[in-house]
C-alpha cells in the first residue's frame, strides 16, 4: 500500500511570500506556489498561534456552554469555552485550556484529559486546537476577569438540549458540534461500563 503521508506528488513550493496583514491575533499572507504539475497558483494563508477549548461537564451531567456574539457570523451562538494560545504557552496547553476555563465559565476543573488537536480551516489557516475534557468542575470564588471586549453568557445543558440547539443553528461551529458527539460518546461508555458491571 502506498505511503499516504508521502507528500512529493503532491507538494506546492512557495516562490513568494507576501505580509497583507499583521493583527493581535492573525497574521494574513498571499503565497506563489509552484504546483506539481508545473503551473503556478496564488494561496490566501491565515496564521494564528493556535487555541484550546474545553468540554466542561457538571457533576449532573451538563455541559457548560458560553453564548456570544460572533461578528463574522453576525449572530449570536453558544459554543464550548475556548481562547488563543498566548505567546510562550505552546507547550503549556493544559495551563491555557485552565485559565480560558476559568476566565470564561468562572470553573475549575479537577481533572482536565486531553483528547485531540484538530486544524480548524486547513484550506487557508494553520490554526490548530487542542481540545480537552474538562471534569470535576469547581465554582472559582473570584474567577480570573473575562477579557475586555467579551460578553459572554453561561448556559448549563443536557445532551438533548444541546442536540435541541444544535436543529435550531444556535450551535453551529465545528468545534462544539464536534464537542456534542464527543460527549455523546463519553456519556455512551459511561453507561456501557455501568450495566457491564
Amino acid at each position: 500500500m502506498k505511503d499516504m503521508l508521502n507528500y512529493e506528488d503532491f507538494e506546492e513550493k512557495t516562490l513568494q511570500r507576501r505580509e497583507i496583514f499583521k493583527g493581535k491575533i492573525i497574521d494574513v499572507f498571499l503565497d506563489d506556489v509552484a504546483l506539481p504539475t508545473g503551473g503556478t497558483a496564488k494561496r490566501e494563508l491565515v496564521f494564528h498561534s493556535g487555541a484550546v477549548a474545553m468540554i466542561p461537564l457538571t457533576a449532573e451531567g451538563k455541559i457548560v456552554l458560553v453564548k456570544q456574539f460572533r461578528k463574522p457570523l453576525e449572530q449570536v451562538i453558544l459554543e464550548i469555552p475556548a481562547g488563543k494560545i498566548d505567546p510562550g504557552e505552546e507547550n503549556q496547553l493544559e495551563t491555557t485550556a485552565m485559565r480560558e476555563l476559568e476566565e470564561e465559565t468562572g470553573y475549575r476543573a479537577g481533572q482536565l484529559t486531553y483528547i485531540n488537536s484538530m486544524y480548524l480551516s486547513p484550506g487557508f489557516a494553520n490554526e490548530k486546537l487542542a481540545l480537552y475534557l474538562a471534569t470535576d468542575l469547581q465554582k472559582v470564588e473570584n474567577p480570573r476577569p473575562q477579557d475586555e471586549d467579551e460578553i459572554l453568557e453561561l448556559y448549563e445543558l443536557t445532551i438533548a438540549e444541546a442536540k435541541a440547539e444544535v436543529a435550531k443553528g444556535t450551535i453551529c461551529d465545528a468545534k462544539t458540534l464536534f464537542a456534542i458527539q464527543y460527549w455523546e460518546l463519553y456519556l455512551l461508555q459511561r453507561q456501557f461500563k455501568e450495566d457491564t458491571q
